[in-house]
């Protein structure tokens, strides 16, 4: 077995902290799973934003998660479903709603809005 690190998760929407020891290059989203510690997920694919977390201490392998830009990823933004253990971490659940907002929000609600079609007359 390889080395074990110690993975804090502060999970905002639910006023709580878990903490576990993950295997060295497990999916700690599973790890945690597996030890009975239950968090939010959709894909499990590192492409939408349901497990997003901000890293406050530490370092996670996440470059598989494809639903954060580089840019959020260097801002300390990782998706946990396919975030690996490689070091002691600390992170905090984010609100997806907010992380969808960071990513995506300067390309909505932007710029000249289309009219809507007209609704054919009575």
């Amino acid at each position: 077995m390889g080395k074990l690190f110690k993975i804090v998760v502060h999970d905002r929407q639910h006023s709580q902290t878990i903490t576990a020891q993950v295997p060295e290059g497990r999916y700690i989203l599973q790890a945690l799973e597996e030890q009975g510690k239950v968090l939010p997920f959709s894909c499990r694919n590192g492409c939408c934003t349901t497990c997003a977390v901000r890293v406050k201490a530490g370092l996670l392998d996440h470059r598989e998660a494809l639903g954060l830009c580089p840019a959020l990823r260097e801002k300390g933004y990782g998706l946990l479903c396919v975030a690996r253990a490689i070091a002691d971490v600390e992170v905090e659940t984010q609100d997806e709603d907010e992380v969808y907002e960071l990513q995506f929000g300067r390309y909505f609600g932007r710029g000249r809005i289309r009219p809507a079609i007209p609704l054919e007359e009575e």
